[in-house]
């Protein structure tokens, strides 16, 4: 170790566990707790779709609406936090406690600007906010509340967000399935009591998922406030200068800049859904839910999968880094075709519990998912290679893939469809399926490229 920091055995084992066990074991171990946590996630959300669509179709809407603005919002702090994750899981893998410590400190207080920022910019401006956006005006007036509240909400899962990549960064990724199973527990009981015992609307089902991230951010500060904890958060350890600032910046802007422009150009696909009828931005949501069963599993062994690359790299392993990647690619080709098959075989069972009493809100989710399905095994694969991306630090590749997947594949042909077809709203299906496929065939280019790259470059070596 490079400096006087002693950190636990555990991280210490979890550390060497990284860079020399067994590759498969390695990626699978670190994988698991974050693919398990994204696929109960998911039924979850799926609850959580339900209970919106039991109040009314309007309501699934409104939820729908707004999430796709709290994506965007939340593109600040997932990007700083896989920006600032790739930056510290690469000094704990060289051993650098010291830099590991300072990065940590820096990127905590960096996110808690930015939440402040947000807050003071959204909260007084929520309906104008919204009307800009083109929500429809019959779901302005609750959704304006609703927005308020699914902001202040967001603080707190910023800081989450950030204890979570940290964590992660060091390999850690049990403490984040138990900790998000406990958000998921709390929130589950809050809602069955706000909903089904108190008859509550939408905003009640804002407040449990609020409750329920509230008190994973009071356990997060307090781990991060201990004197025991070896990278203890203080005011004394912050390095908001050009070399601590730089790197993390570096690699978290295009990040950023990738999710913002991403949740905001799914803003501006719900507003020209709204082309069909409100209720349609409703059955998108609905959609991509049920398509994110397939997705978010796949997610978890990405997020896994750039830790582990970054810390080997930081330990100078290229040779290794890639053959997490390699192993990763595998793994998440069947981890797509596995949650494919079934979802596909209950399409229909699964479809008429979103529209139960509302055939014609029934057919337009089907319209739309019988064609958005087929893209999910590439977009698996995608994540695999996103995964190999943010490991080495290459964001803005990331970046450029994910943006044209919306503003090159999906809102073009969205638009064409409209204006010059009579295709009707399971046109939105058909352009959903054209850009996940074809951001999944472009990520796989990229990546042949990357690894002939480093692999020439290992060879010169």
């Amino acid at each position: 170790m490079k400096s006087g920091i002693r950190i636990s055995k555990k991280d210490e084992e979890r550390r060497r566990f990284i860079l020399d066990g067994n590759p498969w074991n390695v990626l699978i171990s670190i994988s698991l707790p974050l693919v398990l946590y994204n696929t109960i996630g998911q039924f979850f959300s799926f609850f959580d779709a339900l209970v919106a669509s039991n109040i009314s179709s309007s309501v699934v809407s409104t939820v729908s609406f707004v999430s796709q603005i709290q994506q965007m919002l939340s593109s600040f702090g997932s990007g700083l936090g896989i920006g600032g994750g790739i930056i510290i899981a690469r000094y704990f893998g060289a051993g650098d406690l010291e830099q590991v410590k300072k990065n940590i400190n820096t990127l905590m207080f960096l996110v808690l600007g930015v939440c402040g920022l947000i807050l003071l910019i959204i909260i007084p401006f929520a309906s104008p906010f919204l009307r800009l956006l083109r929500m429809p005006e019959d779901l302005l007036s609750i959704g304006s509340i609703y927005f308020i509240l699914e902001t202040c909400m967001q603080v707190c899962i910023f800081i989450n967000t950030i204890y979570f990549a940290i964590e992660k960064a060091k390999g850690n990724t049990k403490i984040i399935l138990y900790f998000n199973f406990l958000v998921l527990l709390v929130k589950l009981i809050l809602t069955v009591i706000f909903i089904y015992v108190f008859h509550g609307g939408i905003l009640m089902l804002s407040a449990a998922s609020f409750a329920a991230h509230t008190i994973i951010t009071c356990i997060a500060l307090r781990t991060m406030t201990k004197k025991s904890n070896p990278f203890a958060i203080s005011f004394r350890e912050i390095d908001f200068s050009i070399k601590t600032l730089k790197p993390i910046l570096t690699l978290s802007l295009p990040v950023f800049m990738e999710r913002f422009a991403f949740s905001f150009g799914k803003v501006i696909v719900n507003s020209m859904c709204a082309f069909y009828g409100s209720t349609v931005i409703g059955a998108l949501g609905v959609s991509n839910r049920i398509s994110a069963v397939t997705i978010m599993p796949p997610n978890g062994v990405e997020e896994a999968e750039s830790s582990i690359v970054s810390q080997n790299l930081g330990n100078k392993n290229t040779r290794r880094a890639l053959g997490i990647f390699k192993r990763a690619f595998v793994i998440n080709l069947g981890l797509g075709i596995f949650f494919f098959t079934p979802m596909m075989i209950f399409k229909g069972p699964i479809i008429s519990l979103f529209s139960e009493g509302d055939p014609v809100f029934g057919m337009q989710i089907a319209g739309i998912y019988s064609y958005e399905c087929y893209g999910n095994i590439l977009l698996a694969i995608n994540a695999a290679v996103m995964g190999l991306l943010y490991g080495f630090g290459y964001t803005k590749i990331s970046m450029i893939l994910n943006m044209a997947r919306l503003f090159l594949f999906r809102i073009p042909p969205l638009w064409l469809m409209q204006n010059f077809t009579s295709i009707g709203s399971e046109g939105i299906g058909m352009v959903m399926l054209i850009s996940n496929a074809m951001v999944g065939i472009s990520s796989v280019i990229v990546a042949i490229f990357l690894i002939r790259k480093k692999t020439q470059a290992e060879s010169c070596c």
